[in-house]
């Protein structure tokens, strides 16, 4: 294929998956994916789904956005990082059957789901895309496809044939195990509150629970008819009302709007995934609040003076809450630093070397975890196993740290450091740190506040410092203890 073969500026594809609308389909989308057994096996093993649905929204929608917007080194710097990412998520499942990310047949789903959340999207909405619509979507998304290189016989072979093969693996491969139904009706009456809330935040509580319902409501009545037929799940007639009014009063509303407002970032083809992320201080896992150690320097505001007393127990159980925790179910595992390397690798897009040197530090840290602090040696470490480990640590050993924690820290250095020159200059921290989801001050202030000698880079000695101080301090009148925000 030649460059021009990819869809460009202004094609079907990139218009019809640029519209903001298509949100309305995006947790349906996320139910059908996991429907599949070797998905839902990846995501209960490995994903942090229940604790950040958000995220797991956010990382869906900004994969396709430049799998299918990029150009083709773009696309394939995708595909690499996917390939790279995916290839660690395999074991066994619950009914003992073995799984893989990178098994075709389940790639080609994970695909077809979005290509078919595209046309339910029309669909549901009162405007169906005509025969020769679909004709053309469906070269445009193959031709994208083509890209992961995989058999030609396992896609459908043309648009009239994705019903058919929809249909055909909802009945035959799809099931609606645990993963599924926490998607339909657990994880989001326990969301957070979704990052853009704003000043409503203090009010989620009580808005989740509307949430939860309309969302639900939502998805059950957009999920294809034979998915709610073999699972046993009702179309209630208020569910399909919702439904109705909320994608035909959307694409009414929508479809009236300037481009500008009606697509998500216009439908221009960005820059390399890489490039465009780190000039807009975006990354496809762009360190939320809870997100891994990236969170940790989501937010360095002006100092403030000091407490009476020692503040370090506060601060680690912050830390464990808010950083450690990925999973949310109140201890750390494995799983949960696994979950922080990598997202690191992911955000930094990194090679498979570094992406093995961030994933072996990382396990250094666990394992100096579980040492230290799982006393009935259950592989689980508990709120307050943490905080009293460390504390103990670091009031009777010295280098208690450099064990553990300032193995991972030294190991987000180098990732960072992109050009080797063992300084992170601001680009490079905002790539680390930053995101859309992070006001662009914040980093730069969290950036001079690191910076302790003003000289516009921040060394590894300065990186490390603040995360030792964050932990060893006993007031709060450094820059490291205010990693996590305003104390």
């Amino acid at each position: 294929m030649t460059n021009s073969s990819l869809p460009g500026p202004g094609s079907l594809l990139r218009r019809t998956l640029g519209e903001w609308r298509i949100a309305l389909v995006a947790w349906r989308l996320l139910v059908l994916q996991n429907a599949d057994p070797a998905v839902a096996a990846g995501v209960g093993h490995f994903s942090t789904y229940r604790a950040h649905p958000w995220r797991r929204v956010e990382h869906t929608m900004d994969s396709g956005r430049r799998l299918f917007f990029s150009d083709r080194d773009g696309l394939r710097s995708e595909i690499a990082r996917l390939e790279r990412s995916h290839r660690r998520i395999s074991g066994t499942d619950p009914e003992g059957r073995p799984f893989t990310a990178v098994d075709p047949g389940v790639r080609v789903w994970v695909l077809m789901t979005l290509y078919e959340s595209m046309t339910a999207m029309r669909e549901l909405s009162g405007d169906p895309l005509s025969a020769a619509e679909l004709d053309e979507l469906y070269a445009q998304f193959r031709a994208v496809c083509a890209e992961f290189g995989m058999p030609d016989e396992l896609y459908p072979a043309t648009a009239a044939d994705v019903p058919a093969y929809m249909d055909r693996t909802i009945r035959e491969r799809l099931e609606c195990g645990e993963v599924v139904h926490d998607f339909l009706y657990g994880v989001l009456r326990q969301a957070p509150a979704p990052r853009r809330l704003g000043r409503l935040r203090p009010a989620w509580p009580l808005l989740r629970v509307a949430v939860a319902r309309t969302l639900t409501a939502l998805t059950l009545a957009d999920l294809p008819p034979a998915f709610r037929e073999r699972f046993g799940l009702r179309r209630t007639p208020s569910a399909a009302v919702l439904s109705w009014t909320l994608h035909r009063g959307t694409r009414l509303v929508m479809t009236r709007l300037p481009d500008r407002m009606r697509y998500r970032g216009s439908t221009k083809t960005p820059r390399s995934p890489r490039h465009a992320s780190h000039a807009a201080a975006h990354g496809a896992h762009a360190a939320p609040r809870s997100e891994g150690a990236s969170t940790a320097a989501r937010s360095l505001p002006g100092q403030r003076g000091p407490r009476r007393g020692d503040d370090r127990a506060r601060r680690v159980d912050a830390f464990f809450r808010q950083v450690l925790d990925q999973t949310g179910d109140g201890c750390i595992t494995a799983v949960d630093l696994q979950s922080m390397a990598h997202n690191v690798c992911w955000q930094l897009e990194l090679d498979d070397d570094r992406q093995s040197d961030v994933y072996t530090a990382f396990d250094t840290w666990w394992r100096h975890i579980r040492a230290t602090m799982d006393a009935d040696a259950d592989g689980r470490v508990s709120r307050t196993e943490f905080v009293t480990a460390v504390l103990a640590g670091v009031d009777q050993d010295p280098a208690y740290l450099d064990k553990g924690l300032r193995v991972a820290v030294r190991a987000l250095f180098r990732a960072a450091d992109t050009d080797g020159s063992g300084r992170l200059g601001a680009d490079e921290y905002r790539a680390l740190f930053g995101g859309s989801r992070v006001h662009p001050a914040e980093l730069n202030h969290g950036f001079r506040q690191l910076d302790g000698d003003g000289d516009g880079e921040i060394s590894e000695e300065e990186f490390v410092a603040a995360f030792t101080d964050y932990f060893t301090a006993r007031a709060d009148t450094t820059a490291g203890t205010q990693l996590l925000g305003r104390p």
